[in-house]
């Protein structure tokens, strides 16, 4: 009995010692870590929508304007772009040295760019109807007059030409001039002055193979396309609509497509260096091999266009040749031309009549033998028809050229005024 009395008296006496210390535990302050729970826990109500935030914000939590200088709200107040708010401008140093020349070129040239869509009718055997085809190409804006540069083959046929600017404005187009040999055409549109961004003519005598260029066009009608790529190589010729052989052709592996012809080829510093004109493919499509008529051709002809409506070239009248090994064979020249007037001989036809009882037979015959052989012009060596045009067309009409030729196993040199080609 007393023992159990004993047990009952230490029972009472531990219970109140737990109840005491429970007590002073729901008293006691918080600990560190469940402050940072509580600052963690305030946080996270930060990022919720305004309207659960006023709901379920604590009663004892700090003031809204003392937490917005804390570091989880910097946080969830990273830039976003929101209705009209600024869109976000990466830093500089986000692009590399050669993205940033990209970038640079596109920025600069895009404007000078215009979409030229044309329209041609031509009428269909089989029905007797009429029928309309589209074409579309790329184009560059020369001037403040609203001149623009394209190629021949982006407008030939067609009876309405339209040229849209890099603003989505769309103009009337008309052709002030063309030349087919060198598949380019110029023309011009009736647009503000603030509105043409003329592009910048380089130099294309400078070029190397290796060196970075950029093309800028619509292909598929997407409108100023870049592409970029290098020049595979140089002096290419590419035979032109009407079959003549262009020169000093650029050769280049940026991605042209359809839509892309009469677009500029320009370097890094943002020149035009050439007009891209063609690709090397079966289905009309890139396959890396492109080609360009360099500046050159174009500070050579583009005045011409403008001022004549065509290309204004010199004649010698020289209207066929054979080529051998001891040089060009002069087949003939043209009655009156230049050659003709200046005595340079070709193939002679030798007439001979024969007569037998009462019919008399007219015989003709070929005198190879008194062609003029063309071995050179103005000192420079003459193998082909193709170099001897080339040469020609360095010289305006009424310019005198010393053509050296074989005549009877003689050297002569004859002196020719040259003519205006018609």
């Amino acid at each position: 009995m007393r023992r159990y009395i004993i047990l009952c008296t230490v029972s009472a006496f531990l219970g109140s010692i737990f109840a005491f210390a429970l007590t002073q535990m729901v008293l006691e302050p918080p600990t560190v870590a469940d402050e940072g729970a509580a600052k963690r826990e305030s946080a996270a109500a930060l990022e919720m929508p305004s309207s659960i935030r006023e709901s379920e914000t604590p009663a004892n939590s700090p003031p809204p304007n003392r937490l917005a200088q804390r570091g989880p709200v910097r946080a969830a107040e990273s830039p976003t772009v929101r209705g009209g708010a600024t869109p976000f401008e990466p830093p500089a140093d986000r692009f590399t040295a050669e993205e940033q020349v990209n970038i640079s070129v596109y920025e600069n040239v895009n404007r000078s760019v215009v979409n030229i869509t044309t329209k041609s009718v031509r009428g269909d055997a089989f029905f007797f109807e009429e029928m309309t085809t589209e074409g579309s190409g790329s184009g560059s804006v020369l001037d403040k007059e609203g001149h623009i540069l394209t190629n021949f083959h982006v407008i030939e046929g067609a009876q309405e030409a339209r040229v849209t600017l890099f603003n989505g404005e769309s103009f009337v187009a008309g052709i002030v001039g063309q030349d087919p040999d060198n598949d380019m055409a110029v023309l011009r549109i009736e647009a503000p002055a603030d509105v043409l961004f003329p592009v910048t003519l380089g130099d294309s005598g400078y070029l190397k193979v290796g060196q970075k260029i950029y093309a800028i066009g619509n292909p598929f009608g997407l409108e100023r396309t870049l592409t970029v790529g290098i020049i595979s190589s140089l002096n290419r010729q590419l035979p032109s609509r009407n079959r003549r052989m262009m020169k000093s052709i650029i050769q280049i592996d940026a991605a042209l497509n359809r839509g892309n012809s009469g677009g500029p080829l320009l370097n890094s510093h943002s020149e035009l260096i050439g007009m891209n004109t063609a690709i090397a493919s079966s289905t009309g499509e890139n396959t890396g091999v492109g080609f360009a008529i360099p500046v050159s051709t174009i500070r050579r002809v583009v005045p011409q266009l403008i001022e004549n409506g065509r290309v204004i070239r010199p004649e010698i009248g020289i209207t066929r040749v054979l080529q051998t090994e001891g040089g060009l064979v002069i087949v003939s020249v043209a009655d009156g031309g230049p050659a003709d007037q200046a005595g340079l001989q070709g193939f002679k036809a030798v007439r001979t009549q024969r007569r037998r009882g009462p019919f008399v037979y007219e015989e003709t015959r070929i005198d190879k033998s008194s062609a003029d052989i063309i071995t050179a012009i103005d000192g420079q060596q003459v193998r082909t028809a193709d170099e001897l045009l080339t040469i020609i067309e360095n010289h305006k009409p009424g310019e005198r050229v010393v053509v050296t030729v074989v005549r009877q196993n003689d050297i002569v040199e004859v002196p020719v005024v040259l003519g205006e080609d018609r």
